[in-house]
């Protein structure tokens, strides 16, 4: 056809190409229709051919031989693309690259141009509405998790300032240790609940693992840093993979605030020091009428042993009677038996200790019974507990005391006195724990050199959600902001006065705002005031600060008075009282 459009004759060498181009191009029939038989043969012995397939059998077979060639020349791209993709070895990318360019050449070869590239398939447009979505199911905190808002922060600092008022006041001072810790150091410290701790990949050949508690830490501080006394506090987040139960309080990352005493010391005066801490924080903090109990993990072991449990599994039951907080006896006792191995008879001898608790009347009781009270371990820790209580009465807490011998606290560290606080009426479990641990920073001296210690843990997230439920009834009023003062006018042209009366508070340390409009409404800025407890307002107006007059309104009464402008700071600052983040709504 070329050549009679050209009119020119056909030369010996013309007819020659030709025919080698008819040759190539039967030969990629041959195979297209070897390769459409073998597709179609298999489609037949599965027994359930696709329409789809068919119908491009069909279609390849009744393609022209350039159409035919062109697939080829795709499907080997295709093909190639899929090998660098998965980035396959060398060779066999390059393989696959001579075959895609031996079909193009022969493409050319037939057609007498280049093989045109395969159509691309735009993906479906997406409308904004399936982005949002896309993004909200991205836009989400980790389970276990949460960020904490204006007012949720407000309550949180004003916990932490009491809290470390309170530690202060006892002279504990203030160290910060990582958040992730070398596995070795956490790892055998929590008994059952070591499966709780996360886990870190391996970093440049250290197993890392996130702090489980601020305790374990502090003891390696401890003995990394030769020290033999130290009282300190520290306020930090740890993490649980545990199971969260937000609304009480339950999360995977929290703050803990602890404060310890590490020496040796006169015996039970540290550890009564802290259920002392313990009760003046939540008295600081008004949450209502609480109770602190307290055993001995001396005294627990040695009802254990008189009660025939063997020794290897003390910590194995002692887990199991620390859920008595949380379960009925019957279900504890099922535990004992069916989980933990323990004849029926013991449990029940285990049972009719574990359901005694009262003050120091207890006490005397225990050391009637002549057979626990012969036990060495048994006898150690009621007569320590006799030493507490005592102190307890003389710091004035013993009304919030209570000795129960269900307490057991799981964690392996513990060796003497153990305690836990609970607000009455609540359900958010314990707000406060802790106890004595003579033994662990000697694990981490390669002398095996021991300093006693003993401290106590306040769970402010159980705290927080307290706070949070009262506030959502009503019960009390919050405040998100500290700002004492706000500067405004009612005409726009002062604005560079309100910025100036502005810097001079700041000056003087007064918590003072301003809008950041030229243009407001006086009323607009009382309601913010009013909204969000602001006890002042200082108006400026161009006849009052022409007479050097300024305007003071206070947003709780109303009440509004002229004073001279050089007087404002020293005025101020006589109004000001110090005033609660938080406070009680009056009924």
């Amino acid at each position: 056809q070329q050549q009679q459009q050209q009119q020119s004759p056909l030369s010996a060498s013309d007819l020659a190409h030709f025919i080698r181009r008819a040759e190539q191009a039967e030969d990629v029939i041959a195979q297209l229709q070897q390769q459409v038989a073998w597709l179609t043969q298999q489609l037949a012995q599965s027994g359930t051919p696709s329409q789809g397939a068919a119908e491009a059998a069909e279609a390849a077979e009744a393609a022209t031989p350039a159409e035919q060639l062109l697939a080829a020349v795709h499907a080997q791209g295709d093909v190639v693309r899929a090998a660098k993709a998965s980035k396959s070895d060398q060779p066999v990318i390059d393989a696959e690259l001579a075959k895609l360019k031996d079909l193009k050449a022969q493409y050319k070869a037939l057609t007498g141009e280049d093989a045109p590239a395969a159509p691309t398939k735009k993906a479906p447009k997406r409308s904004a509405k399936d982005k949002a979505k896309d993004q909200g199911l991205l836009l989400q905190c980790p389970t276990g998790m949460r960020d904490y808002g204006p007012a949720d922060m407000a309550v949180r600092e004003h916990v932490f300032q009491t809290i470390t008022r309170v530690f202060k006041r006892h002279g504990a001072a203030s160290i910060d240790t990582p958040v992730m810790e070398l596995k070795e150091i956490l790892t055998g410290k929590y008994g059952e609940d070591s499966k709780l701790i996360y886990d870190i990949a391996d970093q440049g050949g250290q197993l890392l693992s996130l702090r489980y508690d601020l305790t374990v830490p502090f003891a390696r501080y401890v003995a990394q840093n030769k020290l033999k006394t130290l009282k300190r506090y520290q306020i930090a987040r740890v993490y649980r993979r545990d199971n969260p139960a937000m609304t009480r309080g339950r999360y995977r990352e929290f703050y803990q605030c602890d404060i310890d005493f590490a020496g040796e010391y006169e015996l039970m005066v540290p550890d009564s020091e802290c259920a002392k801490i313990v009760a003046e924080v939540l008295t600081d903090l008004g949450l209502g009428d609480f109770t602190i109990k307290v055993n001995h993990r001396k005294l627990l072991d040695g009802i254990f042993a008189v009660c025939g449990v063997p020794d290897d599994t003390f910590r194995l039951i002692s887990s199991a009677v620390d859920k008595l907080d949380k379960l009925p006896w019957d279900k504890v006792r099922e535990e004992m038996v069916q989980e933990k191995g323990l004849s029926e008879d013991v449990a029940d001898r285990i049972g009719r200790y574990v359901v005694l608790n009262g003050g120091a009347e207890l006490v005397d009781k225990l050391r009637s019974d002549t057979t626990l009270y012969g036990n060495a371990l048994a006898k150690q820790g009621i007569d320590e507990m006799e030493v507490f209580l005592k102190y307890c009465r003389l710091y004035n807490i013993l009304g919030n005391v209570r000795f129960d011998l269900s307490l057991a606290r799981g964690l392996d560290y513990y060796t003497g006195v153990i305690m836990e606080a609970v607000l009455d009426g609540a359900d958010v479990g314990s707000i406060a724990g802790g106890g004595r641990y003579d033994n662990l920073v000697g694990m981490f001296d390669p002398k095996g050199g021991k300093v006693p210690c003993v401290g106590v843990c306040m769970g402010v997230e159980r705290i927080f959600s307290i706070i949070e439920r009262r506030a959502a009834a009503g019960e009390i009023d919050m405040r998100v902001t500290e700002t004492d003062v706000v500067v405004c006018s009612g005409q726009p042209s002062l604005m560079e006065a309100r910025l100036q009366i502005l810097s001079q508070l700041w000056a003087a340390g007064i918590k003072a705002e301003t809008a950041y409009k030229r243009k407001e409404k006086l009323v607009t800025t009382f309601q913010h005031c009013e909204k969000n407890r602001i006890p002042f307002a200082v108006i400026l107006g161009e006849q009052e600060m022409a007479a050097g007059k300024i305007r003071i309104r206070n947003t709780v009464t109303r009440e509004e008075t002229d004073v001279e402008q050089a007087r404002l700071v020293a005025t101020l600052q006589r109004l000001l009282a110090p005033r609660p983040i938080i406070s009680e709504v009056e009924v």
